[in-house]
């Protein structure tokens, strides 16, 4: 009789068992069919926004991939902005000149004074001199270099005048030799590429181009095109011809476009030329699409 029932028991304790894995084969078999159903589909859960997407090959949808090269690129791009920066700066600290405190009178051994002609009734030619000193602007600059290194007038009286120029954008231009850095208008802008053209500060007029380069659009592109002419802005002036070739009808009616041909002629002779250009290319594309 206790056979029986253990016998039983066994058996009732058998099937309850036998039943939870029926129910987990169950579920397995569910889950691999939900599986099997999706990749019947060709849909796949993307890793980074969990939408379902076509493709098979990754693991992410187009979207979040695109997004993710460009979050990439920019990265890149900063990396080197740093890169450049740190490069810029670390010429101050070679050598035992070395010093950190830009502006400081007490421990400056020059000073730079904005100059203006001698006929301006400007109220900025009575402007404060700037302290500064000779290790930091002979590190940054190849002009300040010959200045300083040599019995020049400046390096015997310790005194660099520089001509048109206003008092805030000298100050701002000496600030950015110390600090690789300046908050940036416009007109900021301009003032600062062109003393950094003046004096070759390379790192600096890399730094305005790429401001002016942001502020561009197709109704300023004329006069930062003739900027950009005038003072070597290379990448400024690319940007600015692209912008001209394609709304070319509607600057060739601007006051801005019949000042440029009074002021400077053989700029929007250039002008012309690339746009002629890119017209011949246009047309022999076409052309041969339509051989072919």
């Amino acid at each position: 009789m206790r056979r029986s029932q253990q016998r039983q028991g066994f058996s009732s304790d058998s099937d309850v068992d036998f039943g939870e894995d029926d129910d987990e084969e169950e579920e397995d078999d569910g889950e691999e069919g939900s599986s099997a159903a999706r990749r019947g589909n060709g849909k796949m859960k993307c890793l980074s926004c969990k939408e379902e997407y076509g493709d098979r090959e990754a693991g992410t949808c187009r979207e979040c991939y695109e997004e993710a090269g460009e979050t990439e690129e920019e990265l890149k791009r900063e990396i080197d902005e740093l890169k450049s920066k740190v490069n810029f700066l670390r010429l101050l600290c070679s050598g035992p000149n070395f010093v950190t405190r830009p502006n400081t009178l007490s421990f400056s051994d020059v000073v730079l004074v904005a100059s203006c002609p001698p006929d301006s009734a400007s109220l900025q030619c009575s402007s404060p001199s700037i302290p500064a000193h000779r290790a930091v602007l002979i590190s940054r600059s190849p002009v300040f270099r010959a200045m300083l290194e040599n019995e020049m007038e400046e390096s015997l009286s310790g005194t660099i005048k520089i001509s048109d120029v206003s008092y805030d954008a000298l100050r701002t231009f000496v600030n950015y030799l110390y600090t690789a850095e300046a908050s940036l208008d416009e007109h900021m802008a301009c003032d600062l590429l062109v003393l950094a053209e003046k004096y070759q500060v390379k790192h600096l007029k890399t730094y305005c181009e790429k401001y002016l380069m942001s502020r561009l659009n197709w109704e300023n592109s004329l006069p930062y095109y003739a900027f950009a002419h005038q003072h070597g802005a290379k990448s400024l002036l690319d940007a600015a011809l692209s912008l001209i070739m394609d709304n070319m009808d509607k600057l060739s009616k601007r006051e801005e476009y019949m000042e440029l041909v009074e002021k400077d002629p053989r700029v929007v002779v250039e002008i012309y030329e690339a746009y002629l250009s890119k017209q011949v290319n246009t047309a022999a594309s076409k052309d041969s699409v339509m051989k072919s």
